[in-house]
């Protein structure tokens, strides 16, 4: 029998079907655990900077240090990690389809567009960020709701609660992508922005600086790697780059996923109105910017666990 005939037996394409099924679960698995390194590094971070941007009553006379060491003092230790649970949850299928997307799309554009260099990294980053978006949504919004809640003052039990109350009193499965708008025209330039500046400055370290290459990958030798330190530091840049851009747009999403939560919520019913009440009641750097400085702390080290923790993953389960 021929190679070809070979090649088109049944077997032969089940196990080619098979390795692209199991590529494509390693694929999944990577990105979700690059996610999950991520968001359990900045937890207590990410549930102060959601008590920032809503102006929550308790801690909005606060700043960034004073609302870190007055939450132990009001809801306990464990307080910094309200809503940590739904952000697992919600994390794990988010990286996981980001990263894959990501890939995915650049493969598209390239092959199938004839869209290549930096651009094409630019337009992956952003489809794929959308992507993640829309998949995992309802469990961002439960997951804000309860990490906004004081002790003391609880409207939902835990996530199973949240889900029900939000479904029967906000609309049904449309009261789960309340704030959708914006979080889409924001993650467009936060995920674009993202991997397009990781991926630039990891071609240029890798082009250019060889005193940073690491090993090269063990499943493929012909694969260049960069060291740790330079992964860690590319991803941050990237992280910091992309918050500053979407970092509005961020604040708008946030108040309008808090809905009726919020005593305001009537003023912060669409992107273009939630942006303008914030601006007029708040200004730029109280109301659009609050709580920026805080996001420089947590995204940085977010962005850059999150993508030197995929190129390990790549190594990890052999994707090179």
């Amino acid at each position: 029998m021929t190679t070809e005939a070979a090649a088109s037996t049944p077997t032969a394409i089940s196990n080619t079907s098979a390795k692209r099924d199991y590529y494509w679960l390693r694929s999944f698995v990577a990105g979700g655990v690059a996610g999950c390194c991520a968001k359990s590094t900045i937890a207590p971070l990410d549930r102060v900077k959601i008590l920032l941007q809503a102006q929550n009553p308790h801690y909005k006379h606060l700043g960034v240090i004073s609302t870190l060491k007055a939450v132990p003092k009001k809801e306990g230790y464990l307080g910094l990690y309200k809503g940590n649970g739904a952000m697992m949850v919600r994390i794990f299928p988010y990286g996981a389809i980001q990263f894959m997307a990501f890939d995915k799309y650049k493969k598209l554009l390239s092959k199938k567009l004839g869209i290549s260099g930096h651009i094409h990294r630019l337009m992956a980053g952003s489809l794929a960020g959308m992507s993640a978006v829309i998949c995992t949504y309802p469990l961002d919004m439960v997951r804000a709701r309860l990490a906004f809640q004081v002790k003391g003052e609880h409207r939902y039990t835990g996530i199973a609660n949240a889900f029900h109350t939000i479904y029967l009193k906000e609309g049904g499965f449309l009261g789960f992508y309340r704030g959708l708008t914006p979080t889409l025209i924001g993650m467009a330039p936060y995920a674009g922005f993202s991997f397009f500046t990781f991926g630039t400055l990891k071609s240029l370290g890798l082009k250019h600086f060889p005193e940073m290459l690491g090993r090269p990958s063990s499943d493929n030798p012909d694969v260049l790697i960069l060291k740790t330190y330079v992964n860690l530091l590319c991803g941050g840049v990237a992280g910091a780059i992309a918050q500053t851009i979407s970092y509005p747009l961020d604040v708008a999403r946030r108040r309008m996923q808090l809905g009726a939560v919020l005593p305001d919520s009537d003023k912060c019913v669409s992107l273009s109105k939630t942006l303008s009440y914030v601006y007029n009641e708040y200004g730029v750097k109280k109301g659009l910017y609050r709580g920026l400085s805080l996001n420089y702390i947590r995204c940085i080290p977010s962005q850059a666990v999150a993508f030197t923790t995929y190129e390990f993953m790549k190594q990890f389960l052999h994707l090179n």
